[in-house]
């Protein structure tokens, strides 16, 4: 029986596990609702057609996805490499120098408070166990709940991209063209301020600052954009 087995029903849940394609599907949400929107908000400011502004938040939506996806699985592998060379360094270590790693290990239990006596039968405990999953943990920060998976958040990232992106589109069922501009903008407000909430409710923080700054970052954005592209209808661009 393990030391968990005998905690009964006790369990504790933490969002370290999820931090990997937390991130990406959060990221991805907020850049589909974020990039498309404003690229429709643009459109639709300068005068474009219906036609115009579909087929550019079509166009948006679908590059924006492959983008995201391609970008955290780029950046995500690199991770993957680094952690892969960091595992590989530590395995030579410890064949090469054992006595050097073990106490390396016991300082690094010392440092953490743990009395040097006490630090070093801890040491020498988990060194007869796995002494390189005990480097990789407590030297290196490496955990199975926090590995990086490359497939995992280019998926999530993908996905949610999609789903953000797709909100905007609501914004077209209102009839006239300037009813349609700011029906973009308020869906896509709301479609962040629910992206915000979920994200906060899933990493088990508070909601109230996190929906904000989406919120906010959001509405900047297209801001930006529409301005843009009421300098490009006056402009005649």
């Amino acid at each position: 029986m393990t030391f968990f087995d005998r905690l009964g029903p006790h369990r504790e849940s933490h969002a370290a596990g999820r931090a990997g394609w937390l991130r990406a599907a959060v990221l991805g949400a907020n850049d589909g609702l974020v990039s498309v929107a404003s690229l429709m908000v643009g459109l639709a400011a300068s005068g474009a057609s219906t036609s115009t502004v579909v087929t550019g938040g079509l166009a948006g939506l679908s590059a924006g996805a492959m983008s995201m996806a391609v970008g955290e699985y780029v950046s995500v592998s690199s991770q993957v490499d680094v952690e892969t060379a960091d595992r590989a360094k530590e395995a030579r270590e410890l064949a090469e120098a054992p006595e050097a790693e073990l106490d390396e290990l016991t300082a690094i239990y010392e440092g953490r408070g743990v009395p040097r006596d006490l630090a070093r039968q801890v040491a020498e405990a988990l060194h007869e166990a796995d002494p390189l999953q005990a480097h990789l943990r407590d030297e290196l920060g490496q955990s199975e709940h926090t590995a990086a998976r490359p497939v995992q958040a280019a998926l999530a990232s993908a996905a949610s991209f999609l789903a953000g992106g797709l909100v905007p589109f609501l914004g077209l069922l209102a009839g006239s063209a300037g009813a349609r501009l700011w029906l973009i903008v308020a869906v896509t407000l709301c479609g962040l301020a629910l992206a915000g909430v979920l994200a906060a409710l899933a990493a088990g923080t508070a909601v109230l600052r996190p929906t904000l700054r989406v919120v906010i970052g959001g509405g900047l954005a297209m801001a930006v954009t529409a301005a843009v592209g009421q300098l490009a209808q006056v402009s005649g661009v």
